[in-house]
């Protein structure tokens, strides 16, 4: 008898699990927002940002030469810069007004002036030598080749000079060569052989659209709710008696089974159809999205309680993406950041799960190198479903208690 009481209580669990389950889904699939957030942009906006960058690198990028020195200096710089495959000098100008109209009509996309005193600078040793460099801010791409081909060469004549000068004073050019590079290198990209922008950051950007899309899309549903049912408004069930811990679960496995479909589709799908990097284990990178989307599905669910309406979704979705891609470190090392910064990073699920797939899937590593990451996805997951509750059964207290008006 009290096997056949406790089996009956559970099936009653699960079924209220299942309704709660189901509800979820029909308000997902009733809502055409929600619809186009999930499935829409979530597919959308991996393609769209690798058509966008495409080509990894541009070459034969068109520049704008303003040359006020004249000097055989300045003219073995430009004759550098124009053999890398970078650039294309295409024209010379007399002033800078007509390098810009030229930039603006976007027949350029960077301009180098070299001032009158250039080759005095370089020649005297008297006063440092300026080069001013312009760059299209239009695309990263045109700003890349532009400042970095720049840039190589600035070194190399860099290096040159002051061999030049140490023979001059007596040195013997092996030594004086010693002086400039005392520890010679050799350059290797590992994990981005081509340098190329798309390669480095559409990776992370995949985890980002997965975050945010799911953020996104709970908070829009936790703002229409609020407006339809009030207090309840994320308590599908309530009145019927389930419980906070049912109510949450059934929610949080309508999204998971919705997100895990997708998110194997665009971590996996997507690397390998625009040939991105893809060398990790596709198994490891399927379990570790099992506490990614949890730990994003449970940090959304708290959110959602406190968005007042529909529209406060869109308000979160603009304001933190640029700032979670920031604070994660993938754009700027996360130890140059501010230790507000950092830490605050430490509690958002995109930080450890972003860290995790780059290692997994850029640079071959397996679940078990990557452990910390994979640990504190779980640790997050487990940590924002007590707050999910908790903030849940709070609502849920309020409305069974409401407050005392007094007249």
């Amino acid at each position: 008898m009290n096997l056949k009481r406790y089996l009956h209580s559970k099936w009653i669990k699960a079924r209220e699990m299942w309704d709660v389950f189901v509800n979820e889904l029909r308000r997902i699939f009733r809502d055409p927002g929600v619809l186009v957030i999930f499935f829409v942009a979530t597919l959308a906006y991996p393609i769209l940002y690798n058509f966008i960058y495409w080509k990894d690198n541009v070459e034969n990028v068109p520049v704008a030469v303003v040359d006020m020195s004249c000097s055989q200096e300045s003219r073995a710089f430009l004759h550098k810069w124009n053999a890398t495959p970078d650039v294309t000098i295409t024209h010379y100008c007399t002033s800078m007004a007509e390098a810009e109209q030229l930039m603006r009509a976007q027949k350029v996309h960077g301009i180098i002036f070299f001032p009158s005193d250039y080759a005095e600078c370089l020649n005297t040793g008297m006063k440092t030598a300026h080069i001013s460099l312009y760059c299209d801010m239009s695309s990263f791409l045109y700003m890349k080749a532009v400042f970095l081909s720049c840039n190589r060469v600035m070194l190399e004549d860099m290096s040159r000079i002051q061999v030049d000068r140490y023979e001059a004073m007596g040195y013997d050019k092996q030594f004086s060569w010693q002086l400039v590079q005392a520890a010679p290198y050799t350059e290797t990209a590992l994990f981005c052989e081509s340098g190329g922008y798309a390669s480095f950051l559409i990776p992370a950007v995949l985890m980002l659209i997965l975050h945010q899309t799911l953020f996104f899309g709970i908070c829009m549903l936790g703002g229409t709710a609020r407006e339809e049912n009030g207090e309840l408004f994320l308590l599908p069930g309530r009145r019927r008696g389930y419980s906070v811990l049912r109510i949450t679960l059934g929610r949080s496995a309508a999204y998971f089974l919705i997100y895990y479909a997708l998110g194997a589709l665009v971590l996996l799908g997507v690397p390998r159809l625009f040939h991105l990097p893809h060398i990790g284990d596709p198994i490891a990178i399927l379990k570790l999205l099992v506490p990614y989307l949890l730990a994003v599905i449970y940090f959304s669910m708290t959110a959602s309680v406190f968005t007042t309406n529909r529209e406060s979704g869109m308000v979160l979705f603009i304001s933190t993406s640029l700032i979670f891609l920031f604070i994660a470190g993938v754009s700027w090392p996360q130890q140059m950041l501010p230790d507000a910064w950092r830490y605050l990073s430490y509690i958002i699920p995109y930080t450890w799960g972003v860290h995790g797939f780059l290692h997994i899937n850029s640079m071959g590593a397996t679940l078990a190198t990557t452990a910390r990451e994979y640990i504190a996805l779980w640790i997050l997951a487990g940590g924002y479903f007590l707050t999910t509750c908790l903030a849940l059964a709070i609502s849920g207290y309020r409305h069974d208690h409401p407050k005392t008006q007094s007249h």
